[in-house]
């Protein structure tokens, strides 16, 4: 089955082996996205390509895709090189992502970068943004409902993106979330075909209640019935990550194997 193509992606490669770009291949496959802002208002996602380029071997952080509101460029290979190969996007130290995926971000995961601010259109840069990820969940058999997390959830003592810059263009994550969703639908992806499974977190993960914490039944929502409260220290087993009601702009909740639901933000690894 075919992607509708609504965009072009440049390919703008950079140099390799250099401490932005190894050459490692991920492995075991692209298995999630994080989606991130530049930080850089106005910077487009040539300069930001050819600043990467130009302090190739200086700094290590890097990403796989650029998207402003003239294009999208692939400076690590990710959707149109092959095969896909590591970027330096998230932490390490920061558990989260092992958490809800089962892998390093680093490892597993593709780094998508949305320019914003002065002089760049954000309604264009939003589309082409909203469609090059849902594309990566297509060519990767990911669902996107339950493979796309903001860097600030990973890393939320040191990053606020993409939050920041879709804020400055009057979206939410959440907004992000919903439309990769439906733009997955329009240009030919399928929801629950086949390989699109739940990607989230894996069964047998464990977190640890910070405080008391309400699991609902039915949604992931304050509105929605208790069915137990979880004392602060218990240890709740977590099979899926659900998009929900943002609470202190995080919407991430988990999701238990008795289909109850708990907010993300009241818990930490265990």
């Amino acid at each position: 089955m075919a992607f509708t193509e609504r965009y072009s992606i440049r390919s703008a490669l950079l140099t390799k082996p250099s401490r932005r770009r190894s050459g490692e291949l991920i492995d075991p496959g692209v298995r999630f996205i994080v989606a991130h802002d530049t930080g850089n208002p106005g910077s487009t996602a040539s300069n930001n390509v050819s600043y990467y380029e130009r302090s190739r071997n200086e700094k290590s952080a890097s990403a796989h895709i650029f998207v402003d509101d003239r294009e999208i460029v692939e400076c690590i290979p990710a959707l149109v090189n092959a095969p896909p190969e590591k970027a330096w996007h998230v932490r390490e130290s920061r558990p989260a992502d092992n958490l809800m995926f089962g892998f390093d971000a680093n490892d597993a995961a593709l780094g998508v970068e949305y320019c914003y601010g002065p002089r760049i259109d954000a309604d264009e840069a939003y589309a082409r943004y909203v469609w090059v990820i849902a594309y990566a969940c297509f060519k990767f058999e990911l669902d996107p409902r339950r493979s796309i997390v903001g860097h600030y959830f990973l890393d939320p003592e040191r990053k606020t993106d993409p939050v920041t810059g879709l804020a400055r263009s009057r979206r939410s994550m959440e907004q992000l979330q919903r439309d990769v969703e439906s733009v997955f639908v329009e240009c030919g992806g399928q929801l629950g075909a086949p390989g699109t499974g739940d990607v989230g977190v894996p069964a047998s993960r464990q977190v640890v209640t910070t405080a008391k914490l309400n699991i609902r039944m039915g949604r992931p929502s304050r509105l929605a019935p208790v069915a137990r409260v979880a004392p602060a220290g218990t240890r709740l087993d977590v099979v899926a990550l659900v998009p929900g009601e943002a609470i202190n702009n995080n919407a991430h909740w988990y999701q238990d194997a008795s289909h109850g639901f708990f907010w993300s933000g009241a818990v930490r690894p265990a």
